[in-house]
């Protein structure tokens, strides 16, 4: 049994609590009940510094594109086709499990055509034309690293700054750290071409960890329902729905009264915000309205729910809309065999709609404060999995694959190079640590102060990594 002394602390810290917290949820419980009253500026209340970019499109190619075979062109590979990887380029690496049991590991060249375009030069293969023709509005990055060797670890990696699941995303980070700038929308917004096979794409890639829930990616689904449950019941009209929602607000706020969770204020929040969905998804994702040159512009796949197509045109209109973090996701990029068939079709499938993203958000003057980033999770080997002769594919590689990245203050061009067998890095190595402090320098973050106190330690997106890659910025005045 407790003391009196120790029950009046309990009282008197929680009445504190609630006197403290109640400021913050009155303002929040007593708003127009239509909509989220106050645009949520995120903990950071403001970039640390002008900011470049004001949102980011991420493009994530999961399964690992062959960079050998899309971007880093080496006609050495191809004069030494059939030849044994040599040790003096391997260095004692220990290859997978998937080819490391593989009576010999030929070099083998592409057998695709490359050509460059634009100012630098790049070089792309002959399977996109699309990315090939706006070389001048890109920076082709070649030197990106990773520790990852498998799917799981690898896109956790990139999603979330480290490779062991739980952590807050990115997207998480941004909204936690910058709020959002339309109330009737997420923050964070998740869109997977329907589908597609290969690796599996969970929540934790999305997830917002150990950070408040309010965080997390809202997965938009090709449905007829783009967010499920937004939708009200058969029989419930909006105004049985907003009183539904009045009552189950006074029962989160006595709850809160005895027991003051930051959570319950988020619950709130996600509450008033799905309501408001309810007006603002719909018309966002209603295709309908746009120019047909627009739609044409994006491919033929743009009209149906669901393609990468028609996801990366809802993603201009997301962007439009003032959602700082668009996450897209495009799988099969796994080729450890029928690579020389299977690449061409993923290419058909991405490399138009993602070039047309970029050439539309020029269009719409989003280009400059949009950053677009393309990639996979890791690279693929110099080596032949499989057999030469007969659909031949390449395993997992992370000393070195490639990305390519557009507008929000990038600095078009080429970033960093491989050996003469694309197998490791040359110059300019652009580690995964790195790539985030560079996205979150564009957005006016100094990713060493956008922290959260956790279990005794202050964590960030970059750990205790990370370097700004002054090289990919076209202005380097806010370096330090």
């Amino acid at each position: 049994m407790s003391s009196p002394v120790a029950a009046n602390r309990r009282k008197f810290l929680t009445q504190t609590g609630v006197g403290i917290g109640g400021l913050a949820l009155a303002d929040l419980v007593h708003r127009d009940s239509s909509a989220v009253a106050a645009v949520d500026r995120g903990v950071l209340g403001e970039p640390h510094f002008a900011p470049k970019a004001k949102r980011i499109i991420s493009l994530f190619m999961s399964g690992a594109p062959s960079h050998l075979d899309l971007f880093d062109y080496k006609p050495e590979l191809v004069r030494r086709h059939g030849e044994q990887l040599p040790e003096s380029v391997r260095k004692g690496q220990r290859l997978t499990a998937m080819s490391g049991n593989q009576a010999s590991i030929p070099l083998v060249g592409s057998p695709f055509k490359f050509t460059q375009h634009g100012q630098a030069g790049a070089w792309f293969c002959e399977h996109l034309p699309h990315t090939a023709s706006i070389a001048d509005d890109i920076c082709v990055v070649r030197s990106m690293y990773t520790e990852a060797i498998n799917h799981g670890p690898g896109v956790t990696f990139l999603q979330t700054g480290t490779q062991i699941a739980g952590r807050p995303s990115m997207g998480a980070w941004l909204s936690y750290g910058l709020g959002q700038d339309n109330a009737d929308l997420p923050a964070f917004v998740v869109l997977i071409t329907k589908g597609k096979s290969g690796q599996p794409l969970g929540a934790h890639l999305w997830g917002s960890g150990f950070l408040p829930t309010k965080h997390q990616g809202v997965l938009f689904r090709a449905a007829a329902d783009p967010v499920l449950y937004l939708g009200n019941p058969a029989g419930v009209d909006a105004t049985s729905r907003r009183k539904l929602l009045d009552r189950l607000r006074d029962l989160h706020e006595h709850q809160y009264e005895g027991t003051p969770d930051a959570e319950i204020r988020n619950r709130i929040e996600h509450y008033e915000l799905a309501f408001a969905m309810q007006s603002s998804v719909p018309e966002a994702t209603d295709l309908a309205g746009e120019p047909q040159s627009v739609l044409e512009s994006y491919g033929p796949d743009v009209s149906t729910p669901g393609t990468f197509a028609a996801n990366c045109l809802l993603a201009r209109r997301m962007a439009e809309r003032g959602v700082k973090f668009i996450q897209l996701y495009h799988q099969d990029w796994d080729h450890h065999s029928g690579l020389p068939t299977g690449l061409p079709n993923l290419c058909k499938e991405t490399d138009q709609p993602a070039a047309a993203l970029v050439q539309d958000l020029k269009r719409c003057g989003l280009l400059d404060d949009t950053l677009v980033v393309w990639g996979g999770e890791f690279g693929r080997t110099a080596y032949c999995q499989g057999k030469i002769q007969t659909g031949f594919g390449r395993d997992h590689h992370p000393r070195c694959f490639s990305i390519w990245m557009a507008g929000g203050g990038i600095k078009p061009g080429v970033y960093g190079e491989t050996d003469e067998l694309g197998y490791n890095v040359a110059t300019d190595g652009l580690h995964v640590h790195d790539l985030h402090a560079t996205m979150l320098h564009l957005l006016g973050i100094d990713h060493e102060r956008l922290t959260y106190r956790f279990q005794g330690r202050r964590y960030r997106l970059t750990d205790v990594h990370g370097s700004i890659a002054a090289g990919l910025l076209a202005d380097t005045s806010n370096i330090s």
